[in-house]
């Protein structure tokens, strides 16, 4: 997951779905979920084009920290700050290769994945001198490498002597960050989205010590949340794989895109407005 330092030639100027003129405490599991999914694919974006489509769904504050390839986004309502970190989408095997080599590194809770550590190292500074004085509950979020890098900022935050306290992360297609004392140590709410054959997820892999955070949000190879582990999530990975070669895609990568992810949460979310009923993982509600 190789940090991509070029802007796409083109960009979907797409106005975020819900506007922000409430607390996000107020808003539905799916609803925040989608807010976040949107805000973390407008990360890859640039900055001026960003500003503009935030401004007009009510986020007053778009204010990008950056330092040496690293990069995230703080976002602000008068209600809540928002810190999405911007990832990657790797298009290459050698991109998911080379972060599954990793090794963990000691920190003060557990062991952390080094790399991943070493991006928010880079950006930590100055998020926590915005976040001093700030009285507004903190939400975390990032797509791919950002997904794991919200985990580590949250953590980060939970350490700080800073007043503010993260409420939640959100997650999408993120790897495994840390050993299971790190990944245990935030009590708090994290929604991690997988998108069927995302292979992010899968790395990198338990047997060198890692454990993902938060609940997972499977999503099955037909764009809804699903419960299914072992046997029948292979089956269902399997199945997705085949009619995504008829289509002419290798899906262990672009089910990995965010564009699908927020796709797939806005059908979710027009499914829960028109009423038809909509899966509820039991740990997030």
């Amino acid at each position: 997951m190789t940090k991509e330092h070029s802007q796409p030639t083109t960009f979907p100027a797409e106005p975020l779905t819900i506007r922000l003129d409430r607390h996000l405490n107020e808003l539905s599991w799916l609803e925040k979920s989608l807010v976040m999914a949107e805000l973390s694919r407008l990360a890859y974006g640039p900055p001026e084009l960003i500003s503009k489509i935030v401004y007009q769904a009510g986020i007053d504050q778009c204010d990008l920290v950056a330092q040496a390839g690293s990069e995230a986004y703080v976002f602000g309502t008068p209600y809540d700050c928002m810190i999405v970190s911007r990832g990657t989408e790797p298009t290459k095997w050698e991109d998911i290769a080379a972060d599954a080599k990793a090794w963990t590194i000691a920190c003060d809770i557990g062991r952390v994945h080094s790399g991943f550590d070493n991006h928010v190292n880079l950006l930590w500074p100055e998020l926590e001198n915005r976040l001093k004085e700030n009285q507004r509950p903190v939400w975390f979020a990032g797509h791919s490498l950002g997904g794991a890098m919200a985990a580590v900022c949250a953590v980060r935050c939970k350490l700080s002597p800073i007043p503010s306290n993260p409420q939640a992360i959100f997650s999408f297609g993120a790897p495994r960050v840390g050993n299971r004392d790190y990944a245990s140590f935030l009590k708090i709410r994290h929604y991690r989205w997988v998108n069927n054959n995302d292979v992010v997820p899968r790395t990198p892999p338990r047997i060198m010590g890692y454990h993902h955070m938060g609940r997972e949000i499977y999503v099955n190879r037909k764009g809804k949340i699903s419960r299914i582990h072992n046997w029948l999530r292979f089956q269902d990975r399997l199945r997705g794989f085949v009619q995504g070669l008829g289509k002419g895609k290798i899906e262990y990568l672009s089910d990995h895109s965010m564009k699908e992810y927020v796709a797939i949460i806005r059908n979710l979310h027009q499914s829960e407005q028109k009423g038809q009923p909509v899966r509820i993982p039991r740990a997030l509600r």
